[in-house]
């Protein structure tokens, strides 16, 4: 597996040890001379420093002397002072390795008087104990002088030691690395590996055990569990396409059954009764009618679920919107006994997408026809509140389960689970409504009492 997170990790961590083991071997082998060169040179510019300091501010040169050796002592640098006027040089330990001897220092000490220079610093060899010496020079006044000088071990040896040390310690670091690497990247991916086995069977899997995966990890957990929750979506999204595919299909096939009945019918039999072709051709009418409503139905639920749908904002009177709507379903009160109740409370400007709120509107009074009980009302009222307008239909009927409440705004829902053909709408009436108040991101919801019946609500703000 070329490219497997297990050997991708695996690798990663690999360059990774390399990457520090290069950087030990550069600065602890490499460029060790140069930083302890370095780190001496600014030892004794401190040294230097501190003897200028001290050689200004005491005034009893036996105090200065005393202090020299102190700094001498706790530097380990070998500090030469040197009176060109009395022609006498103070040394703080002629014996220190660290200490010029014979003709190099004379040389070095006439040179640097006679340059005029205020500072000055030198790496040379010292003969008596041929080790490489760094000295520094400051001229403390127009007679005096000093000098600190301080040997360069050599650490070829210390290096050398070092390498061998470094060079044991990479095999160790590298067989380590590779030991912990695998199982690091093993433990990291096998959670993984098992959750994609699972995610191939993605919407087939019900019981989700599939995504119980043991491990460690905060994020491989969160993982599981998001793909468990989308599982069951795919796996109820699934149930419900079988589900809509079927009762569209009995929505489809009841008309045209009967269409295809009562034409044979008018055809065969009733063709010479005046009266019994008329109600056959009107049967045939409305089935096909109703077939109309339902193809228009599923075209604008498929627009609205691709997000293409667009709304027409524009401003109206809302109580005269229900006041229309009402007036057309007089003859379900006139031949049906239906009771639709509305208090007309004057003109209620609102803004919104009047056709399709008036589709809202429309579907929700149906959706309460068909449910209803035997008392046959239906009562719509609006609330007009501070902030918004508050529209609600209530019908007498049969409460809806709480665990229902949730899910009647999905395609052809109902608590029992078996589809029947309805006298009004066509099973997609509320899928519909939560499409459009969606779209004008309208608050709503549904409320359903043994002693209230239903009541769906949806809100205008102002």
């Amino acid at each position: 597996m070329k490219n497997s997170i297990k050997t991708k990790i695996w690798k990663y961590f690999i360059f990774f040890s390399l990457f520090i083991l290069i950087f030990l071997w550069t600065f602890q082998i490499v460029l060790l001379p140069s930083y302890y060169e370095s780190s001496k040179t600014k030892e004794l510019e401190t040294v230097i420093n501190s003897i200028s300091k001290a050689y200004h501010r005491e005034e009893n040169q036996n105090n200065f002397l005393n202090e020299l050796s102190t700094i001498s002592y706790q530097s380990g640098v070998c500090i030469i002072l040197s009176d060109t006027v009395s022609n006498i040089d103070y040394k703080t330990d002629s014996f220190n390795k660290s200490c010029l001897q014979g003709n190099i220092l004379n040389k070095y000490k006439n040179s640097f008087i006679e340059s005029g220079l205020q500072k000055d610093k030198l790496i040379t060899i010292n003969p008596m104990f041929e080790n490489k010496t760094l000295i520094h020079s400051l001229k403390l006044d127009n007679d005096t002088y000093v000098f600190a000088s301080s040997s360069l071990v050599p650490i070829d040896s210390t290096v050398s030691i070092l390498r061998e040390q470094f060079i044991i310690v990479t095999i160790i670091v590298l067989i380590l690395a590779f030991i912990i690497a695998y199982f690091i990247s093993k433990k990291l991916s096998d959670p993984i590996v098992k959750l994609t086995k699972a995610t191939k069977e993605f919407g087939k899997q019900k019981d989700n055990s599939a995504f119980d995966i043991e491990n460690d990890f905060f994020e491989i957990t969160e993982l599981a569990e998001t793909l468990k929750y989308a599982n069951r979506e795919v796996a109820q999204t699934e149930e419900l396409r079988k589900e809509l595919l079927a009762n569209v299909s009995h929505d489809l096939k009841t008309p045209l059954t009967m269409i295809k009945a009562y034409a044979e019918m008018v055809r065969d039999l009733t063709y010479k009764n005046k009266a019994k072709r008329e109600q056959n051709l009107n049967t045939i009418i409305e089935e096909t009618d109703r077939l109309n409503h339902l193809v228009n139905d599923i075209l604008t639920l498929s627009v609205m679920e691709s997000k293409m749908m667009q709304l027409d904002l524009e401003t109206f009177d809302l109580n005269l919107l229900i006041q229309t709507i009402l007036d057309r379903y007089q003859i379900f009160a006139s031949q049906e006994g239906y009771h639709f109740i509305y208090e007309n409370q004057g003109a209620k400007m609102i803004q919104a997408d009047q056709k399709k709120l008036e589709q809202v509107l429309y579907n929700l009074i149906n959706n309460a026809i068909q449910y209803t009980d035997d008392q046959k009302k239906i009562e719509i009222k609006v609330n007009d509140k501070k902030k918004e307008c508050i529209v609600e239909i209530n019908n007498s009927g049969d409460p809806i389960p709480k665990e229902d409440l949730k899910n009647i705004w999905n395609k052809y829902y109902k608590s029992e689970k078996k589809h029947q053909r309805s006298p009004i709408g066509t099973g997609l009436g509320l899928s519909i409504v939560r499409q459009i108040l969606d779209l004008h991101h309208f608050e709503y919801g549904v409320t359903s009492d043994i002693k209230k019946g239903t009541t769906f609500f949806f809100k205008i703000p102002k």
